[in-house]
């Protein structure tokens, strides 16, 4: 009887044992279950965020032509900054679109964005780098937008259409004029050519 005593003395210690290693388990289980939701929440959308930069020109062209055309853009007292040449002192070429080529998307648009508004004139120019298709012409719309701070939504100030008629043509969309306050100066904007892929001066 006293053998049968102890066996079920160390019985009754196992199952406190269990028990309270059982216990601690589901408590583990159940903190980690709620706390799942708050190391790693769900992404939310962020709104009012608009582009970088202060004055962004914009450049698309039809998404089912495999046509590449380059966007070229000058700043006052800048470089051309256009495919070979993506970054200078004031622009930044953001996105060199290749037509189908290299692409993850069907969109076919070029941006480039500048830091900080000189004064000054700026210039915009298109050029048909190689159309694949050889389906002509190619329509493109091309923008120019203007934001003073991150605080201020992009302000559209010149928008134009052309069509681009044979491989490595360039042409020059519109020139305009912004004064030191950011402010598109009245009749300013024209379109005499002036290439600048050879930065050559007109």
């Amino acid at each position: 009887m006293q053998g049968l005593d102890l066996f079920d003395d160390d019985d009754g210690g196992g199952t406190v044992f269990r028990d309270v290693i059982m216990l601690a388990l589901a408590g583990f289980v159940a903190i980690v279950i709620l706390l799942l939701p708050h190391i790693n929440p769900p992404a939310t959308a962020k709104e009012g965020i608009d582009a970088p930069g202060n004055v962004i020109v914009e450049l698309r062209w039809p998404d089912q032509m495999d046509v590449d055309v380059d966007l070229w853009v000058l700043a006052p007292n800048g470089q051309p900054v256009g495919y070979s040449n993506k970054g200078g002192k004031i622009f930044n070429l953001l996105r060199d679109d290749l037509g189908r080529r290299s692409d993850s998307t069907e969109l076919n648009y070029e941006v480039s964005y500048s830091r900080g508004i000189p004064a000054g004139e700026y210039i915009a120019n298109v050029h048909l780098y190689r159309n694949r298709q050889s389906v002509y012409p190619v329509p493109v719309t091309i923008t120019a937008s203007v934001k003073k701070t991150a605080q201020h939504s992009p302000r559209e100030i010149v928008k134009t259409e052309l069509m681009l008629n044979r491989d490595g043509e360039e042409i020059t969309a519109f020139r305009f004029r912004l004064d030191e306050n950011g402010r598109l100066e009245a009749g300013s904007v024209h379109n005499l050519p002036r290439k600048l892929r050879s930065s050559s001066k007109s």
